[in-house]
């Protein structure tokens, strides 16, 4: 009776003495886990369930110049807090651009809609008046309505595509 437990317990201790299991890639880019690392091929260390990336071997002649950054760690909270900063100024910025842009083109679509209409009704025939400088209601004539048409024509060529 006491061999079942005493059994167990020494299978689940020795589970984590044995999980060195070692993830590679070939040369086809297919990836392979085995219990023994490929003496050739850059190697990461699956432990416990995670990734531990392999420890990389030191360039000709790095020991010479240390890297700032290497040392340096992870950054302060006050660093953190500026990248913050700078990323959501960043981001209002563009959404800034975006609804100027998105303005701009409202703009431009009412401008060749009001264009279309106005050059459709001088090419229907209808009678088109306008108000001149003194106020007063004048009546377009056959001159005044073909300089307006090829006018409108000109602007809904040049700004609606």
């Amino acid at each position: 009776m006491i061999r079942h437990p005493l059994l167990l317990a020494a299978l689940l201790l020795s589970l984590p003495a044995a999980a060195q299991i070692y993830s590679w890639k070939d040369k086809d880019g297919r990836v392979h886990y085995t219990d023994t690392p490929p003496p050739t091929v850059e190697v990461e260390r699956v432990h416990g369930g995670r990734v531990t990336a392999p420890a990389a071997e030191p360039a000709p002649g790095a020991d010479e110049a240390p890297a700032d950054e290497a040392q340096k760690g992870p950054p302060t909270l006050a660093e953190r807090e500026q990248a913050f900063r700078e990323r959501r100024a960043k981001a209002a910025e563009e959404a800034a651009k975006a609804e100027e842009e998105a303005a701009r083109e409202a703009e431009r679509a009412r401008f060749c809609e009001q264009a279309r209409n106005q050059l459709g009704a001088l090419q229907s025939g209808q009678r088109i008046s306008r108000f001149n400088a003194a106020g007063e209601r004048e009546f377009l004539d056959d001159t005044a309505r073909q300089a307006e048409t090829s006018r409108l024509q000109q602007q809904v060529a040049e700004h609606c595509r």
